[in-house]
């Protein structure tokens, strides 16, 4: 099993019903396409797997990271600092908000030995593989 990527921007309801819910929910609570989704690459070592997302401006503390299953779950805020009176922007292209982003986890990682960190605006989680279920998949034909 592999990780999957969940892809906002191709957006595909599973029914009418799924698309009606996003475009009310999109469009009663403030959100849309352009709020704060942050990018994310995912990486396969020998002993690993490795999540890397782009998180620039987010402090550690508004980080959460949760295990639920076979999903792993990333959410934070990206917060808008407090702006003073004396600026006046003439442009603003930065993403603000809240953002959740989930993947499935493959069936030989270790779950205990997860570990996080946060550096230059990049989080990288790294999901180690199960030696015992790494191993088990081996298998040499003579």
């Amino acid at each position: 099993m592999t990780l999957l990527k969940y892809n906002p921007n191709n957006y595909r309801p599973t029914s009418f019903s799924s698309l009606l819910d996003k475009f009310f929910d999109d469009t009663f609570q403030g959100g849309s396409q352009l709020d704060f989704t942050p990018t994310v690459d995912i990486a396969e070592t020998k002993n690993a797997f490795e999540i890397h997302m782009q998180v620039p401006g987010v402090k550690k503390e508004d980080l959460n990271i949760a295990i639920e299953k076979d999903m792993i779950t990333i959410s934070g805020e990206r917060r808008i600092e407090n702006e003073k009176e004396e600026k006046s922007f003439h442009s603003k292209e930065s993403f603000y908000g809240k953002f959740q982003r989930s993947f499935r986890l493959p069936e030989a990682i270790n779950v205990d030995k997860i570990q996080a960190k946060q550096e230059d605006g990049i989080l990288v989680v790294t999901l180690p593989k199960d030696e015992k279920q790494v191993a088990k998949k081996l298998i040499k034909i003579g």
